[in-house]
């Protein structure tokens, strides 16, 4: 094509990172040849971002990167979940209604675990001496009873000032019907102090219930400093460094939005990485022809769960972030504090425990070198003899095995067990861990997980999830080719998504359909528009759904709804839907009862690019391992096989136990387990019955 450069001609990068606790991972496509590059930069926490210009650097002298042929950029950071786990956010005061000033002490009544005796509530983000009462007064249907009081919002500025609030959160009630008493307090106070950042709770997310709509709206700009911060200075950095394209970001509901709205919607992007994994997995299920996975992302901090029926993600709101719940569409994930550097200690009464306290990467775990000394999961793996056979972290890291016996030892020492013993018992303790979880998450979600595969990945997961695999009584196990940076590829493929969220507070009826289809049509307006503000210039998936309850319910379900139901007018089939999903749920349902639609929701979706990985022919045949190895399991000690992960090919199979050492992980394979390689060169592990 005339005009077109050497670069262009040659080259067209697009780049997946996701930012861990311990390792930033990054997958590159070069989607003209279909080529892929993965690699693992340990992270820098005191200088968050200088970890992806190193990576850049080395993606350019390993794989010839040229900056200025990325049209593609997407990254997942934990700055934001880490700023509130840490509680390193800004100083905030919150104005609310005169005589709701406890409305976040209050929040829904409950203890966080009401069977335990320990059990506290978390100390709120904002302290009580910066709440503050204004005089006003909107009732639920939107009428004004009372303004708000502008001297009172006066005074109550100067003491937010004064006591070092460098931002004010604005919830009122009933702002989700009509948020004009916020933004006028809003305007008010860019009036007398433009020195302070200003969110109101309708802005952040206009839905009912005040106490999650204001926590929602805490979170957000908790975090908003650091975030916008973080990202301009990443702008700047690549900008510096060639690359043109826009930065886009993960979103908790797994789609991306781009860098000018993260600045200031950065609660949609809290659980970014955790959601990006679980993307990128949905990925890898469907590519194999996988209906219904259990994720298991095990980094250096935490384990995450989630689900995949259909070859989707599933959703839901009400996510943790720490101690916070948040309301806004994510993807759903349970998680657990333990990783691959989860600290394994000896407890007062003499009882090993593992996790919740991780190493991180810095210093890491004792194998790594670099001053850790504590025993951790990873040193653990290492003294039983599943790690330490390659260098990890594509060449970054060689595993001390000394290190991590010294480290162990201490540990064996205090209990009086055998060296091996005590590093088995770490694992076995993390993998019950992970069971509970995993178990409250099936019955959660009303599933057999017998039913399932498991799809291990991160930098742990593989070193694991065959063992909790067994466990569970899951039959079989698929890691992907790339473990290590599933999350960056989630990134990578994932679409634009933009959630819409209005509160409706209607009787299913003919009466309101109307009110239904002019509230939808403006949504849609809304959700084309924001596509359009991200750049999307194909065509847009609209995904209508409702909260709808039963007359005299206290909490609705989620409802996917067809815009034809909308555009006919037909109030049955609508009806019929919520029955159909309540009985699923419930396995219950009132066919004369009459029905409430609380919430409207739209998701506006823009495909994101069209990425296929190349496919081989298998042909099938008994790989041989490069040689033995000597693996604690099992209460024995045993000689395995180990296999490099680059030398098999579509087709391969082998039975363990036995190891499979790659650039970026390792996977451990117990007794019992056949291996076999697909056209895909994904890893199926299956048990015998």
């Amino acid at each position: 094509m005339a005009g077109q450069t050497a670069v262009d001609a040659v080259a067209d990068w697009k780049i997946g990172v996701d930012i861990g606790g311990t390792f930033i991972d990054f997958c590159a496509l070069e989607a003209r040849s279909g080529r892929v590059a993965s690699l693992k930069v340990l992270t820098t926490p005191d200088d968050p971002g200088a970890e992806l210009m190193t990576g850049l650097t080395l993606l350019a002298e390993r794989e010839g990167l040229d900056p200025k042929a990325v049209t593609r950029f997407v990254h997942g950071t934990t700055v934001g979940v880490n700023t509130i786990i840490q509680r390193k956010g800004a100083p905030l005061a919150l104005f609310t209604n005169a005589g709701f000033e406890d409305v976040i002490e209050l929040a829904r009544l409950r203890m966080p675990d009401v069977y335990s005796l320990f059990c506290a509530r978390p100390e709120q983000l904002i302290t009580r001496d910066r709440v503050f009462g204004i005089p006003a007064r909107m009732r639920s249907d939107g009428r004004q009873t009372m303004k708000p009081d502008l001297t009172v919002v006066a005074s109550a500025v100067a003491a937010a000032k004064a006591r070092g609030a460098a931002g004010i959160v604005v919830a009122f009630l009933h702002a989700w019907r009509d948020g004009a008493q916020e933004e006028a307090v809003k305007a008010e106070i860019g009036r007398l102090a433009p020195d302070l950042f200003v969110f109101g709770s309708a802005e952040v997310w206009p839905v009912i219930r005040e106490y999650e709509r204001t926590t929602t709206a805490i979170l957000n700009a908790y975090v908003h400093p650091r975030i916008a911060g973080y990202l301009t200075a990443l702008e700047d950095r690549l900008k510096g460094r060639g690359v043109s394209a826009p930065c886009l970001l993960t979103k908790s509901n797994g789609g991306v939005m781009n860098a000018a709205e993260g600045k200031r919607s950065c609660v949609s992007m809290l659980l970014s990485g955790t959601a990006s994994g679980v993307i990128g997995a949905a990925w890898f299920a469907r590519q194999a022809g996988e209906q219904r996975i259990l994720t298991l992302d095990i980094g250096g901090t935490s384990a995450d769960f989630a689900l995949i029926v259909d070859g989707e993600a599933q959703y839901g709101t009400g996510e943790m972030i720490g101690e916070f719940p948040l309301h806004i569409p994510s993807v759903s994930v349970s998680s657990i504090g333990i990783g691959g550097g989860s600290i394994a200690s000896v407890d007062g009464q003499g009882v090993l425990r593992v996790g919740p306290e991780s190493a991180g990467s810095t210093p890491g775990p004792a194998c790594y070198g670099r001053g850790g000394k504590n025993a951790t999961v990873t040193d653990a793996m290492v003294v039983c003899g599943w790690l330490g056979h390659s260098e990890m972290a594509y060449g970054q890291l060689s595993m001390n095995a000394d290190l991590a016996r010294a480290a162990v030892g201490r540990l064996a020492d205090k209990l009086g067990r055998p060296l091996e013993e005590t590093a088995q018992a770490i694992l076995d303790i993390a993998v019950s861990e992970m069971f509970v979880e995993v178990e409250k998450l099936a019955s959660r979600a009303g599933v057999d997980l017998k039913d399932f595969a498991l799809m291990p990945f991160g930098g742990g997961g593989p070193m694991l999830g065959a063992f909790l695999a067994r466990e569970l009584g899951m039959g079989r196990v698929i890691a992907p080719r790339r473990p290590g940076v599933v999350s960056a590829l989630g990134g990578l493929v994932a679409d634009l998504r933009g959630d819409f969220v209005r509160t409706l507070f209607a009787h299913l009826g003919a009466e309101a359909m109307p009110q239904l289809r002019s509230a939808f049509a403006a949504m849609i307006a809304e959700g084309r528009a924001w596509l359009a503000a991200q750049g999307h210039e194909g065509p847009a998936e609209l995904q209508l759904s409702a909260d709808m309850r039963y007359l005299g319910q206290s909490y609705e379900i989620e409802v996917p709804l067809q815009p034809a139901w909308l555009e006919g007018g037909n109030e049955q089939a609508i009806a019929d839907a919520f029955h159909e999903t309540h009985a699923r749920i419930y396995d219950f349902d009132d066919p004369t009862g009459r029905i409430e639609i609380v919430n409207l929701r739209l998701s506006a979706i823009g495909a994101g690019p069209s990425v296929a990985f190349p496919q081989h022919e298998e042909v099938m045949a008994e790989a041989a391992p490069e040689r033995l190895i000597t693996v604690h399991t099992g209460g024995e000690t045993r000689q395995v096989g180990l296999y490099r992960r680059v030398a098999l090919t579509a087709g391969s199979r082998f039975a363990g136990p036995a190891v499979v050492a790659q650039e970026d992980t390792t996977v451990a394979i117990p007794a019992g387990a056949s291996a076999r390689v697909d056209r895909h060169l994904n890893l199926h592990l299956t048990f015998a019955e």
